[in-house]
């Protein structure tokens, strides 16, 4: 959400989420976009129109057909996550269960694999994957191919210069 700020696009946040340790440049979050499942009224979504909104996978499936949507999704190593999604519940005081590492990776495969096929078969969406860390390695390059995917204009250089590969703390060996 930061390289889309940086070049240009305007991002849908509420401020509510703020910055903390675990992502010190902010979360880019919406509170509305929790309640997507629940909430029939999302006409709020109208006035997004022409920016970006960050919204989990598993919500996508509740965006309704009567919009476009184009999809930047980002792709990371299974390990890193579960070591992100470990620290970040110890931060908040609670006790991760390492031994439960392989039932709730095979879950997040099985839910990737659902999200794969709803944005290959809904004619709304149009998608833009990309490797988490392609984005740390090369980020002009990774800048470029977004704002071809958002139909050019934003500012490439601006865009990759706000990767910091400092903050990649839960890194896999890089392939």
């Amino acid at each position: 959400m930061g390289m889309l700020e940086a070049g240009g696009l305007e991002i849908v946040s509420d401020g509510v989420r703020v910055a903390d340790q675990s992502n010190p440049r902010g979360y880019y979050e919406d509170e509305r976009v929790k309640t997507l499942d629940q909430d029939a009224d999302k006409s709020w979504l109208e006035a997004a129109r022409g920016k970006a909104i960050k919204i989990i996978s598993f919500l996508l499936k509740h965006l309704p057909d009567t919009h476009n949507y184009r999809v930047i999704f980002m792709h990371r190593d299974m390990d890193e996550v579960l070591t992100s999604q470990r620290k970040m519940l110890q931060a908040l005081g609670a006790s991760p269960q390492p031994t439960a590492d392989e039932r709730i990776a095979a879950g997040y495969r099985a839910h990737l694999d659902a999200v794969q096929d709803l944005l290959a078969t809904r004619p709304c969406f149009d998608l833009l994957a990309l490797s988490y860390q392609d984005v740390i390695r090369r980020p002009a390059e990774q800048a470029e191919r977004i704002n071809q995917f958002l139909g050019g204009g934003f500012d490439v250089s601006k865009m990759a210069a706000v990767v910091d590969s400092a903050l990649y703390r839960n890194r896999a060996p890089l392939r």
